[in-house]
């Protein structure tokens, strides 16, 4: 009880509750895009790709600037994105293939950078290492500023082309025989997609932020069949296990938020594949053994 009153008081959890709620909401419902068009792995290649643009950001800026950084991780993941395409599309390597080594290209590159950049004076000032795994507790005002300005033009976006993106998803060669621009809207969803990992490399990390967006949506997608309410779902399951993960490292020691988080957002999953009607383990379980019941 005392947690729950301190969100209203206490600047620190508030900042990093309302950050990681941020990140899940938007994260969620873009997830729900990257899973349903089976790109939930391009999001983890992309997660680690921008951590060399976060590096490549400090080492011509010197400066930490939030939104400076957040500029160089969104080129970076980008630019992997595009590259993963254009491999699979210009060549007969096959899109898993093309994942496994852009993603091991730019990490490698980005540790590389980071370890050069250990050797300038103000690297320690500027903490790049916390953008491994997360570092929520330093939140600041300016860094939910900065997230809810990348975040809301995304999901805007996202209602304005709700019918394109809805039906990009589930049926891509009838879009493209409506005449709609497929590619252009893939490479649209593909950026927004990017912009949901670069708010959250400072919450959870680059090596956590693919849960952030499979998580979410895997878990709603137990519970309906229907895409709006899927994409509602995943936001408040990922806007839930952000407040959660909050309060878990808020009274746990030594407990990360970041990784707390994703439990949550673990935990959320498992529910929702055991108990979730019609698609659920349990459900299924009494549905073969009725079938076999009225079979004897």
């Amino acid at each position: 009880m005392e947690v729950l009153l301190a969100l209203g008081t206490d600047y620190t959890l508030r900042t990093v509750a309302l950050g990681a709620a941020l990140l899940g909401m938007v994260s969620g419902v873009l997830g729900c895009f990257a899973v349903l068009r089976r790109q939930a792995l391009l999001g983890d290649a992309m997660s680690h790709a921008a951590l060399p643009g976060i590096a490549l950001a400090f080492w011509l800026t010197g400066e930490r600037d939030p939104l400076v950084l957040l500029i160089g991780a969104t080129v970076a993941a980008w630019l992997a994105a595009l590259l993963i395409l254009g491999i699979t599309r210009a060549s007969r390597i096959k899109e898993d293939s093309a994942l496994a080594m852009t993603l091991a290209v730019f990490f490698g590159f980005g540790l590389v950078l980071l370890s050069a950049l250990q050797k300038r004076p103000d690297a320690a000032q500027a903490g790049l290492k916390t953008f491994l795994f997360g570092q929520a507790a330093a939140l600041v005002e300016r860094d939910l500023v900065v997230m809810a300005l990348l975040g809301a033009p995304a999901l805007l976006c996202v209602s304005l082309l709700w019918k394109q993106f809805k039906l990009l998803s589930f049926d891509p060669e009838y879009a493209a025989s409506l005449g709609m621009p497929t590619g252009a809207l893939g490479l649209l969803l593909t950026t927004l997609i990017v912009i949901a990992i670069a708010i959250g490399l400072q919450t959870v990390g680059v090596v956590l932020m693919s849960a952030m967006l499979v998580a979410p949506a895997a878990a709603a997608r137990q519970w309906t069949n229907r895409l709006s309410t899927m994409v509602l779902l995943a936001a408040a399951f990922g806007a839930g296990a952000g407040v959660a993960g909050a309060l878990i490292s808020a009274t746990a020691r030594g407990v990360s938020t970041g990784p707390a988080v994703v439990l949550c957002l673990t935990a959320i999953t498992l529910v929702s594949l055991v108990f979730a009607p019609e698609r659920g383990l349990l459900w299924s379980m009494w549905r073969s053994r009725r079938l076999i019941a009225s079979a004897e």
